[in-house]
Formats: structure tokens, sequence, C-alpha cells
């Protein structure tokens, strides 16, 4: 009884079982028969290709590499000039003494011990004293013409200094007068000069010595007498 019950469940499940779809295997991957032999094949492809990498590395490029005398000369480069490249003009024979004649080598050391010796820098030497001549001091030459008086001689022998009175002057003498006068000469030398030459110092018809000390203009004879004492 009980087992005709179970029949149809049986039959049931027999059926399910045929519909149920069946489950891959996990350890195979696609397209592949076995998924851990694709893993371990890739993981030697990976390290091949790591391998070839480093050797690459470790191996110098074309521009890397050192170039040697041997590979430029191979070239022709090193072996001749550059026709390219701008000739210097090849030194005149002396160097740049000879080439400028004017210049002196005196100062150059090896030109100078390359034609000179001790026998021939003495006769040298004794050329040049022989040559050498002392010219004996002449009285100095006189001036043609009249020069005028002789301001320096003047300011040594005047008895008085600058600003002393010793001369009287007349009542024509003012102090427009005397600027007026003054301005007509370049410097006192001139106007003491000329003070002289008409009459001076006595005599002041120009109004340029209106103190009476016989210097023209305000001119001063110290400077000169300093020179003639030596001070």
């Amino acid at each position: 009884m009980s087992l005709s019950r179970n029949l149809p469940v049986a039959a049931a499940l027999i059926a399910l079982a045929g519909c149920t779809t069946e489950v891959p295997d996990s350890g195979a991957g696609v397209g592949f028969s076995d998924y851990t032999q694709y893993e371990l094949d890739r993981a030697r492809r990976e390290a091949a290709l790591r391998g070839e990498a480093r050797a690459e590395a470790a191996m110098p490029s074309s521009t890397d590499a050192a170039i040697t005398e041997t590979d430029l000369a191979a070239v022709g480069i090193g072996t001749q000039a550059d026709a390219s490249a701008p000739q210097q003009p090849a030194p005149a024979d002396g160097g740049p003494l000879a080439a400028n004649p004017g210049i002196s080598d005196e100062q150059d050391f090896e030109a100078v011990a390359a034609r000179e010796t001790i026998e021939s820098d003495a006769e040298r030497l004794e050329r040049q004293a022989a040559a050498y001549t002392v010219i004996e001091p002449t009285a100095l030459p006189q001036r043609p013409g009249a020069t005028g008086p002789n301001i320096v001689q003047y300011a040594i022998n005047a008895p008085n200094d600058r600003g002393q009175a010793i001369y009287s002057r007349g009542g024509l003498s003012g102090e427009a007068r005397f600027q007026r006068n003054c301005a007509k000469y370049n410097t006192p030398d001139d106007a003491q000069r000329d003070f002289l030459s008409r009459g001076g110092p006595q005599r002041d018809r120009l109004g340029i010595d209106p103190d009476g000390d016989g210097f023209a203009c305000g001119w001063d004879p110290t400077p000169f007498r300093q020179l003639a004492g030596g001070n």
C-alpha cells in the first residue's frame, strides 16, 4: 500500500532529474579545458615578456653607445679640417711685431735674448754713451723791440708793501673812475705795466692807483718777491 503511494513521487523525482541543467566545471575556463592550466600558461607568458624587457633595457641604444675616434674616422670626422669652418689666417713670421715694424720688442725677453749677447749689449751702451751730448746753458735771448716796463723787477725793488701809501694823488682820483679804467685791462699785470709806462708810480694819469701805494688796480708784488727770495 505504501509502496504504491510512493511510486508517483519517485517517478516525479526521476523526471525532474532528467530536466535539470548540467552545472559546468568551475575549474574550466572559457575556451579552455582547465582554468588552472590557463593561469599557469598566462604566468609563463608574462614572465617571458618581463625577461625580454630587462634584456632590451640592458642593451645600449644607438644614441647612448660611446662613439670612439675610430667610429669618427670611419665617417671622415677628425681626419681633415671641416671645410665649412672659417679658417684663421696663418700668423706672419715673427708674430704681431713683424706685421707692425714700428712697435719695439725691447720688452720681449725672448726676442732680445735671441739677438743680443752680453758683449753686444755692452757695445750698444758704449755707442749710446759716446752719442750723449751735454748742452751748456746760455744766456736768455733778448726779445726784439720794446717790451715795456719790467714789473718783476719793479716788484722786487719797490720800497713798500701793497696798501702802504707813499705817493700823493690828486682829487681827480675817484672810485668810479678807478673801476671804469681798471675794467679795460685783462689782468692786473697788464694794468701795472701800463701804469708804469704812463709815468707811474709817481704819476697816476688814469686814476688806477687811488691809494698811492704804486700798485695799479690792486696789483700785488708779493708773489714775485717770494719767488725772488726762494720762499
